[in-house]
């Protein structure tokens, strides 16, 4: 059996013996059934509205395994790392806020909506995540196509002007974005959209060899000729892009905007 699922069932456990926790979901890799030795493990516990505000949340989690670091990431996720090594995500929410899960639809697909089900003793969390089931939202669309081509360039462009001024470490941290927006293209072309928000995830299984040695183009070291390599690689490749997804959808850029870009690129 893998830890995660030892540290899974302990999270069960507990929510079932605490009074304090009313409900509980987990999302992530294991609910999709892509879960492996190297996966986080990544929950919502819902406590008693009158309850939260003197609830332990390092506490809680310390009694689940053994705890070497606990702390609060940028977006205000609770990040654990047991001795393990494994990773786990927390949020600890009052039951009053458990519909915050009616805003997950929108961000992907949820395969198997009951595997996200942990515990609940309100009766409000599973018709919750019925709501999960069908289709995810539709990523092909002129509006994502636009949104990716659009944001290309603007990533691009700064990339670019930051390399010229001698910025080099900010245009490689630019080019991830530039990276990105590429690979949302592909996976557009490619009908591979379901990793939308995490487009480089299974990477290596959801895109054709060809696109991914494109997307390896796109690599560099902190070198400015690597850097103008990699920026000059993109254009290539979005031109490639752009040819053929105009034909399928609305495309604000074209083949003109796109020479320009060379064009700035070889001054």
């Amino acid at each position: 059996m893998l830890i995660q699922n030892k540290i899974i069932q302990s999270v069960k456990d507990t929510c079932i013996k605490d009074e304090l926790v009313s409900a509980c979901m987990m999302y992530g890799s294991f609910t999709k059934g892509e879960g492996d030795q190297y996966s986080d493990v990544e929950f919502y516990i819902f406590i008693q509205d009158d309850k939260i505000e003197n609830f332990s949340s390092r506490h809680w989690v310390s009694e689940i395994y053994p705890v070497d670091l606990i702390f609060y990431n940028e977006y205000g996720t609770e990040v654990v790392i047991f001795s393990n090594m494994i990773r786990g995500e927390f949020h600890f929410l009052p039951v009053s806020k458990m519909e915050i899960i009616k805003s997950f639809k929108p961000t992907g697909v949820f395969p198997d909506p009951e595997s996200m089900y942990i515990y609940d003793s309100t009766e409000q969390l599973k018709p919750l995540l019925d709501e999960f089931g069908g289709a995810g939202p539709n990523r092909m669309t002129d509006e994502n196509v636009n949104f990716a081509f659009n944001n290309f360039v603007n990533a691009w462009l700064m990339g670019v002007n930051v390399m010229r001024r001698g910025e080099l470490a900010r245009s490689l941290e630019t080019l991830s974005h530039v990276q990105k927006y590429i690979l949302q293209l592909i996976r557009v072309k490619e009908q591979s959209v379901e990793r939308w928000l995490n487009s480089t995830k299974n990477l290596e299984g959801d895109i054709s060899a060809e696109s991914y040695k494109d997307y390896a183009s796109l690599t560099s070291k902190l070198n400015e000729n690597e850097l103008k390599t990699a920026y000059k690689n993109a254009l290539s490749i979005v031109k490639v892009l752009n040819e053929t997804l105009c034909t399928l959808y609305a495309v604000d850029i074209g083949e003109d905007l796109i020479s320009k870009l060379f064009d700035y690129l070889n001054e």
